[in-house]
């Protein structure tokens, strides 16, 4: 049995995710601030409530909560429809009254959609929809008559797969995103091709992992004509470009 597996209280998983809200997400805004990124964070709504820290200062750096639901543990696949709906209205009016601002995007807790989610999404509007990883451009789908944006998420280019799932290095994870940046810089010349680096405190933010960030966003942002933006502009430049990408 893998070591923690099936043991209560869970201490150590549950304090190394800790870390990440009480250290590790202080790291990243730290370097990300330095080179100008402003983050698009996959927000638990439940994290309103427990590291309002983290969130006041995620707001003064001006960076965009999308949903994420109301809790990484919850997976809107395992509730009925009528949950569901409910778990998702919440978490969008929940960010909405602790930041002031409705959430205009989602991604679903663990990556995990039902038949019924971009349905619940629709009835309250939402812009964008990141669940999909299929494709490096945004592109519109039409859900029950009313428009949203799939916008690129990203699997591969990501800290929990790469480093929980296949034992990436710090070094390996680096090299990673700088070679995904070199072919989707090249292709952008063409058409503009957008770059998810997904991330998670309690991985990327460890004092051994932190700088293999750093160094990879200061390779991207020493080229010209890099857009360091956010999913909800991302969304309003592709709608307003009248694209048909």
């Amino acid at each position: 049995m893998p070591f923690g597996i099936g043991v209560l209280p869970d201490v150590l998983g549950w304090s190394q995710r800790d870390y990440g809200g009480r250290i590790g997400t202080f790291r990243m805004m730290e370097v990300m601030e330095r080179y100008g990124i402003r983050g698009t964070v996959a927000l638990n709504s439940e994290v309103c409530e427990a590291y309002p820290q983290v969130m006041e200062e995620a707001m003064r750096l001006d960076w965009e909560f999308m949903s994420h639901g109301e809790s990484n543990a919850r997976y809107v696949d395992s509730m009925e429809p009528d949950d569901e709906r409910r778990s998702i209205h919440n978490s969008f009016d929940v960010i909405e009254k602790f930041t002031g601002k409705r959430p205009r995007g989602w991604l679903s807790p663990g990556v995990r959609m039902t038949w019924n989610t971009l349905d619940c999404l629709a009835e309250i509007d939402c812009d964008y929809f990141c669940d999909f990883v299929n494709d490096d451009q945004p592109y519109l789908m039409d859900v029950g008559g009313k428009r949203m944006v799939s916008i690129p998420y990203s699997s591969e280019i990501n800290d929990l797969s790469a480093i929980l799932r296949y034992n990436r290095t710090a070094e390996e994870f680096e090299s990673m995103i700088k070679r995904q940046f070199d072919v989707l810089y090249r292709e952008g010349e063409e058409s503009g091709r957008v770059m998810a680096i997904c991330l998670h405190p309690f991985l990327i933010g460890v004092p051994h992992r932190i700088d293999a960030l750093d160094k990879a966003l200061e390779y991207i942002c020493g080229h010209d004509g890099v857009w360091k933006t956010t999913g909800s502009e991302i969304v309003d430049h592709f709608l307003e470009s009248d694209a048909t990408f």
